[in-house]
């Protein structure tokens, strides 16, 4: 503790502390000209406290002790019970400033410690996607509604099998552990199944086996499974939102072919789109398409989509993401995932 207590030379310039100094400045002017008031110069170190680190206080209360000896000489009464009063008062306002700073700075410390935590575990649940997959470019997105945080239910992952170049998107129905839980889950029956199942179907039905074992209740999991191939992609919609083919005009795959989530019963049926060289296949969760503005308006991706034809897969993502936090008022609302695929035949 002694330690983090331990100001440095840049504290001593640090803007919390210019505040509390100037701040104790103020309350030595009124001090002087008008009537005693040491008792108050432990407000100074409240406002550094307010605004900086604990170290940074202790510079403040320093200049705060120092203040009430020349306020105590000034005013005569430095041996007097008064000063006792006065100093003890101003003393304890320094005390409760460099607790509080110091409390603040270890739940700061320990979020920064579980955010580490955090975007590891992610990391690890979340695979980077390769730029490429054969003759199939990729880009992948995560984006989280919550500041500081980047765990959620919404998943992807793109694997390389015999039968093609296999993706999945989706989006747990659920929130915490238990959603994570499941998205880990999920991720690992798609990495175990998109090698040993030939069918797509069979490899959604298989995913939906598993989620259904799970220990939570009333759990599912919507989700896109793809494959792609030379001239086509045959998709599985299990309850999710329909992808958006670019191809070079944007049209959602939308069909009578979506069934129930992954753990409610899935029973899929595989579709077959054409997928020309260039064309550009964007899969992504329901935070994309549910955001709102400060109208309620949810974000228009009929309009933005056109814009995913531009540029590299990389750059295409970024725009779309920059278009929806400025929709959102630069506030996401719900998790969402992303992943953009091309055709490079």
């Amino acid at each position: 503790m002694l330690t983090s207590l331990r100001p440095t030379r840049a504290d001593l310039t640090a803007p919390p502390v210019v505040a509390g100094l100037l701040s104790l400045l103020a309350l030595m002017a009124v001090d002087v000209a008008a009537f005693r008031f040491a008792g108050a110069f432990g407000a100074a170190a409240l406002v550094t406290s307010v605004l900086g680190r604990a170290r940074q206080t202790v510079v403040t209360v320093a200049a705060t002790e120092a203040a009430l000896i020349a306020s105590g000489a000034w005013h005569g009464f430095l041996d007097s019970p008064e000063m006792l009063l006065r100093g003890g008062t101003a003393t304890a306002m320094c005390v409760m400033a460099v607790v509080s700073a110091y409390v603040r700075d270890e739940r700061e410390s320990h979020l920064a410690r579980m955010t580490v935590i955090a975007d590891t575990a992610q990391r690890a649940l979340l695979r980077a996607a390769p730029e490429a997959i054969g003759s199939v470019g990729l880009a992948t997105r995560y984006v989280s509604a919550t500041e500081g945080a980047a765990v959620g239910g919404d998943l992807y992952e793109v694997a390389a099998t015999p039968y093609g170049v296999r993706v999945i998107v989706g989006d747990v129905c659920g929130k915490g552990l238990d959603a994570v839980q499941t998205a880990a889950a999920v991720l690992g029956a798609f990495r175990q199944a998109a090698f040993t199942e030939s069918d797509l179907a069979a490899l959604a039905r298989s995913i939906d086996q598993m989620v259904a074992r799970e220990p939570a209740d009333e759990l599912f999991v919507t989700a896109i499974v793809g494959e792609f191939h030379d001239g086509s992609v045959h998709l599985v919609n299990c309850g999710h939102p329909s992808p958006v083919l670019v191809d070079p005009d944007p049209r959602a795959l939308e069909g009578d072919d979506v069934t129930l989530p992954l753990g409610l019963g899935a029973d899929p049926v595989v579709t077959e789109h054409p997928w020309h060289r260039g064309a550009r296949l964007l899969l992504f969760t329901d935070g994309l398409i549910e955001q709102r503005d400060r109208t309620g308006a949810f974000f228009p991706l009929t309009e933005h989509a056109a814009g995913l034809a531009s540029g590299t897969l990389d750059q295409a993502l970024d725009t779309l993401v920059g278009a929806l936090r400025r929709h959102g008022g630069r506030r996401i609302t719900d998790d969402l995932a992303l992943l953009l695929a091309e055709n490079r035949a």
